[in-house]
């Protein structure tokens, strides 16, 4: 795309209702918690329904690639970028709606787990402490069921509001088809711009003592202190993948800048200057050396874009 058509395109994009802002060639490591990728062509907040519509629409229409991006704590963006339009969701997606006599939570899929689970907790609703350090959003929350400590979206989740060939559809959790790290959405067209979770009644300095526990055992086991996507990898079925793993001697193992954690060997971390194509080749020499080893063929946790 030549210069004159690339600021033509920004400027029509700038143009849609509902669009905060339009960055070219912004730089993906700055949007994602492995701090790896290069430059989205078109990198695009949006701050309503009617503007991802109008966003989905414009990018049908130009035939132009079209990816939303929530928190980029579970991805790994390309070192060549991506063309095309990566989105990501503010204004109205980021407020919270609680009705504490009921337990009901409405969340904007913009909205960070941890914010939704600490400000749950201070109205003495529980169900969500699992979630005080998934350092994700409500919409890739529910896209993936997320989950930690025993918890999972699916646990609290009554129903989420999706966009759909341009139609707000509410999807129950049922419908969602919520497990183990997957949606139905993973494999159909639909945003997802909010979701509502049933909560109950508790004391709040419970709630928050036991967030403040589950986060302080997350920095006690996992490796917080370097960029990572969180867990590398499923986890398979009568096994964990982490042990796995260290069973075939591959904790610490580094191509480039990736490396197998040396404090929980089912997380890969960014030791400093890594690639996408650094981890890439790290999944692939854990994958083969697991399988050849144990026969246990592990599938990545962490979404390649």
């Amino acid at each position: 795309m030549d210069a004159g058509t690339k600021n033509n395109t920004l400027q029509r994009i700038e143009a849609l209702p509902g669009i905060l802002a339009v960055l070219p060639e912004e730089p993906l490591r700055d949007h994602t918690t492995f701090r790896i990728g290069g430059p989205a062509e078109f990198f695009v907040t949006v701050g309503t329904a009617e503007g991802a519509d109008a966003l989905i629409r414009f990018a049908g229409g130009c035939g132009m690639p079209l990816r939303f991006l929530g928190f980029g704590s579970n991805v790994l963006a390309p070192d060549e970028g991506l063309r095309g339009i990566t989105a990501v969701l503010a204004g109205d997606f980021q407020e919270i709606r609680m009705d504490q006599a009921s337990g009901v939570v409405k969340a904007g899929a913009g909205v960070s787990l941890a914010n939704l689970a600490a400000a749950t907790a201070k109205e003495g609703l529980a169900g969500l402490a699992f979630a005080g350090g998934i350092p994700g959003s409500v919409g890739g929350g529910i896209l993936m069921n997320a989950g930690a400590y025993g918890g999972e979206m699916k646990d609290v989740l009554r129903e989420a509001e999706v966009l759909i060939d341009g139609t707000v559809r509410t999807m129950t959790a049922e419908e969602l088809q919520l497990s183990y790290r997957h949606s139905v959405l993973m494999e159909r067209p639909g945003l997802i711009l909010s979701g509502t979770f049933v909560l109950q009644k508790e004391d709040p300095e419970k709630i928050l003592a036991e967030i403040r526990e589950l986060n302080h055992r997350r920095q006690e086991k996992q490796p917080l202190n370097y960029p990572s996507a969180g867990s590398a990898f499923k986890r398979p079925e009568g096994y964990f993948a982490a042990a796995l793993i260290e069973e075939c001697g591959l904790k610490g193992k580094q191509v480039g800048g990736a490396a197998v954690s040396e404090k929980h060997s089912g997380f890969i971390v960014n030791l400093g200057g890594a690639t996408a194509a650094d981890v890439r080749e790290l999944i692939r020499v854990v994958q083969e050396t697991v399988a050849e080893q144990k026969g246990v063929r592990l599938e990545p946790e962490i979404r390649i874009l």
